[in-house]
């Protein structure tokens, strides 16, 4: 995810138009940094890229740096990964990568907890815009619009069971984002998230906070009861900040887990430095099986 205003939302479908981001997703650090140099900057179908003015760097690929951990600040969200149904074979990857980091020359501050991720509930981060947000987005798409609101899509049945009663639920919010009383607390949680970040970032002058992707592997296909852990939705969407999750290993054998890394709005050289740097450290990633290596590696 890019900081907030960097890449344009343009086109995108929303879930909350508030919170989504047009971020990269590469097979290695160095390809999703190409296509970030190309995405980043001001679109006039996004007026919030005008924030990214003064602020885009001339070339993201610049700052693939293979010694981008030597001399980097990083903390240690222990309140993130240490959870009590955190994975433990997830803990111990994550003890790993935080042990190559110091090799490579990094200082790790741990923790570096944030007082306010444990003060704000997640469900109070979240304005619940997508009523509002799909149906603008609709809205673009013309009058041959197989659907033209949340309204239709209820009516039509067409979307997987699994997300009914979200939709629903979305269906029966009343207001606007700009009227609905959780949606003016979301916004304001939100600015006690990124002040709070940014408190631990100066205060321990650090360059970048890490923790594990998720704390627990997926899940089998029809377990909708075991811990998700999704960790990737709590700071990074709610402050506008920008994150970069690279592989730090397998569990289980086969299933691979993830870094995060976030930075203050606008670090995305300093994280695309430490990303790169832990990379060709590690190379954990492994191709998928399911797919056979690309012709020339293209």
């Amino acid at each position: 995810r890019s900081t907030m205003g960097l890449t344009s939302r343009d086109g995108i479908v929303p879930l909350y138009l508030d919170r989504d981001i047009g971020g990269p997703m590469g097979r290695s650090v160095a390809d999703a940094v190409a296509v970030l140099d190309v995405i980043a900057g001001y679109d006039a179908a996004d007026p919030i890229t005008a924030a990214s003015e003064g602020d885009r760097a001339e070339s993201y690929s610049a700052f693939l740096l293979e010694d981008g951990l030597n001399g980097a600040r990083i903390g240690v969200v222990r309140q993130i990964s240490d959870t009590e149904t955190a994975d433990a074979e997830i803990l111990e990857r994550f003890e790993a990568a935080l042990e190559v980091m110091r090799r490579n020359g990094a200082v790790v501050v741990d923790p570096a907890n944030i007082p306010e991720q444990d003060e704000i509930p997640l469900r109070q981060r979240w304005c619940p815009r997508f009523r509002t947000d799909i149906n603008d987005y609709l809205a673009t798409l013309g009058p041959d619009a197989p659907v033209k609101s949340l309204d239709e899509i209820l009516e039509g049945g067409q979307y997987h069971p699994s997300i009914g009663s979200s939709l629903a639920y979305f269906q029966r919010i009343e207001g606007g984002p700009e009227e609905n009383e959780a949606c003016r607390a979301a916004r304001a949680n939100s600015e006690r998230l990124r002040a709070g970040v940014r408190r631990v970032l100066r205060e321990h002058e650090l360059d970048a906070l890490v923790h594990p992707t998720w704390s627990n592997p997926p899940r089998l296909i029809g377990d909708l009861n075991t811990p998700a852990g999704d960790n990737s939705q709590y700071l990074s969407p709610h402050t506008g900040f920008p994150a970069v999750t690279v592989p730090m290993g397998f569990v289980r054998d086969s299933l691979p887990v993830g870094l995060q890394i976030i930075g203050d709005a606008w670090s995305e050289p300093t994280l695309i430095a430490i990303a790169y740097s832990f990379e060709q450290a590690t190379m954990h990633r492994r191709p998928p099986s399911a797919t056979p290596p690309l012709a020339k590696g293209r």
